[in-house]
């Protein structure tokens, strides 16, 4: 079972989260969002969305590969072909008016980063950086296989830092996103001291571009949801790493009856379910399942707390256990009073087949 202090950490990241998924007391002004082809981000972006709604915020979602308008999202910006000063312009003038104590709460979603930091990589820092206010939380996606097509000098320099190290040093949280299935498969290969799987572009092979995995039964003993890793900066500059496990929230699906007119819902809204990586059936420590197993089943045999199941006996009857009890070592001699402060002494007792010799056995 974890300590106190385990369990004490695993709550407060359990609660970082959720603070910054629910955008609660300014815990991240800009969280950036990093996906790969093998697993999207965009579950996260809707995590974002729908906790917003819940909270009454106003979003603001900035659209650069979207093609229509998401569902609870209050203004819609299309940002293609447009450049950044009239994008930025069109952005804060959907702001709403006030002090920053009374303005409302806005979240601002930028769905992909890549085409802003190919056009303009020079000035993705004072981009980003006036979009963030008191009242606004940033919130944009990067996909991280998809390659930049820098312009060349004196636009931009090789000797800059490449746009994903900038907008990794600019967050104030990142969250990197990653398959559940890939990653339990990788933790069992681990297990086996086997070389982990790799999938899509990491496989090296020609043409393969993203990695269909297994078979749905190995997906399914994995269950539903992708893996989070958090990386979130406090105010002090210490950053708190954590892994979880986010499990979307399951939408009702609808069935249109005969007449075609009437719509009955069939399936049952769930909220989404968060919690750590290490609670996952799939990433627990054996030594902490066998615990539990003990505690769980403990009323069963009151004399075999601990033991181990083998094939043979590993206890002691009554009468090994009373003649081990009764030896009597060389060394509880040495403990007693008699002889003390004599220096030390060689205590031996000779048997049937030793030769005794004066002169090499006087000490």
């Amino acid at each position: 079972m974890p300590s106190q202090a385990q369990s004490h950490a695993r709550s407060h990241a359990l609660l970082l989260l959720q603070k910054l998924l629910n955008l609660r007391d300014s815990a991240s002004p800009f969280t950036l969002v990093l996906d790969t082809l093998e697993q999207s981000g965009k579950p996260v972006i809707r995590e974002f969305l729908s906790r917003a709604k819940v909270a009454k915020s106003k979003v603001i979602y900035v659209s650069f590969a979207t093609l229509r308008k998401p569902a609870d999202v209050d203004i819609f910006v299309k940002a293609w072909a447009k450049s950044p000063e009239a994008l930025l312009a069109e952005i804060v003038s959907h702001y709403p008016s006030g002090t920053a104590g009374h303005a409302h709460k806005v979240l601002l979603i930028l769905d992909e980063l890549n085409p802003l930091a190919s056009r303009a990589p020079s000035n993705l820092a004072f981009f980003l950086s006036s979009l963030i206010t008191p009242a606004v939380s940033l919130v944009c996606l990067y996909h991280t296989d998809v390659p930049l097509t820098l312009p060349r000098s004196p636009i931009w320099s090789e000797y800059e830092p490449h746009p994903l190290a900038v907008l990794c040093h600019l967050a104030t949280a990142v969250l990197r996103v990653s398959s559940l299935y890939q990653a339990a498969e990788r933790r069992r290969a681990r297990d086996r001291s086997v070389q982990e799987p790799e999938w899509g572009l990491a496989e090296g092979r020609e043409g393969v571009l993203v990695g269909f995995g297994g078979g749905g039964e190995k997906r399914a003993a994995a269950g539903a949801g992708l893996v989070l890793d958090m990386e979130l900066r406090r105010k002090s500059g210490r950053a708190v790493a954590e892994k979880f496990v986010l499990v979307p929230g399951v939408v009702a699906t609808q069935t249109r009856t005969q007449t075609k007119q009437q719509q009955q819902q069939t399936g049952k809204v769930e909220p989404s379910r968060v919690y750590l990586l290490s609670d996952h059936p799939a990433f627990r420590d054996p030594g902490d399942a066998d615990q539990e197993g003990g505690a769980g089943g403990g009323g069963g045999n009151g004399d075999g707390d601990g033991e181990m199941e083998t094939t043979f006996n590993l206890g002691l009857t009554e009468k090994q256990r009373r003649d081990r009890e009764g030896i009597v070592l060389p060394y509880f001699d040495a403990q007693q009073d008699i002889g003390a402060g004599e220096g030390g002494r060689i205590l031996y007792e000779m048997g049937r087949e030793d030769d005794f010799d004066d002169e090499e056995d006087e000490i």
